[in-house]
């Protein structure tokens, strides 16, 4: 279906996103301002290798249960779409299933509690979007198994999902600004600064990776206008990468052993997480 490889993805990518992060940090040296703190970026490092050695553990996983689903597939829509149609339709998708799962992940309190790791950071940088959840690769497979059962080929959802991520890499700065008539379509770095935004109006706004016409059609978009604010609403105040990656648990089962009844229980695991997020 494709010869397209994840070693070909990274062999091109793995350069060009360290090459991103030099002239980052060339840039902000240049003009004074300090995107990159020695703490926090050690804390991002932390939650990386946690991230990359679940990513390794389901890796196997996540792909045979994609083959395996495959043979039940609904649709053998590469035998009525040309492959270029297949990419863009994998891409797209993709991207609206990462737009719903990422939605969740704000809404839903025990999603929340893993994703929040990556809203730790108070700084914005490329190096963030490497701040990802030890326990994220696990919670997004419920999400992306009905891909292959509308018949998409899982070596193209695997490639598309990695060619996604690295685009993800590039919203994750303060030295680029917008980008004209792309900001219509794409997640660019001015909307995903919102994303990351504790002020008021950004909370909970642009989900998207790869695009944002989902925000715009969902009701879940907002422009950067007012400076951003990185970070949580509270803080964590550490940069122990494993009380990062507790804390949220840590207070939801806190709430779930004084709950009065099984019912609240479980509203407090599967209801939305605390205002004060």
């Amino acid at each position: 279906m494709t010869s397209l490889t994840f070693n070909e993805v990274y062999a091109v990518g793995a350069p060009i996103v360290l090459a991103m992060i030099l002239v980052e940090v060339f840039v902000s040296n240049w003009d004074n301002k300090t995107l990159y703190k020695k703490n926090d970026t050690l804390c991002t490092a932390g939650l990386l290798i946690g991230n990359i050695l679940m990513v390794y553990a389901f890796k196997g996983l996540t792909l045979g249960l994609h083959f395996y689903l495959y043979q039940f597939r609904i649709f053998d829509v590469n035998q009525v779409m040309p492959i270029w149609l297949l990419w863009v339709t994998t891409f797209i998708l993709i991207d609206l299933v990462f737009y719903i799962y990422h939605r969740m992940s704000h809404r839903v309190r025990f999603l929340w509690a893993i994703h929040m790791s990556h809203h730790s950071s108070e700084e914005m940088n490329f190096a963030v979007s490497f701040r990802q959840a030890w326990l994220g690769p696990v919670s997004k497979i419920p999400f992306f198994i009905f891909l292959p059962l509308i018949g998409l080929d899982p070596t193209m959802i695997a490639v598309a999902g990695v060619i996604s991520t690295l685009w993800g890499i590039v919203g994750h700065t303060q030295i680029i600004h917008r980008l004209g008539p792309l900001e219509w379509i794409f997640n660019t770095p001015s909307h995903h600064r919102v994303h990351h935004g504790s002020n008021k109006q950004y909370i909970d706004k642009n989900y998207g990776n790869l695009l944002i016409i989902w925000d715009r059609l969902f009701g879940t978009f907002e422009p950067e206008e007012e400076v951003v604010t990185f970070g949580l609403v509270n803080n964590v105040n550490t940069y122990n990468p494993i009380k990062i990656t507790f804390m949220g648990w840590s207070s939801m089962f806190k709430d779930i052993r004084n709950s009065q009844s099984f019912k609240e229980a479980l509203y407090l695991f599967l209801g939305p997480p605390l205002k004060e997020k």
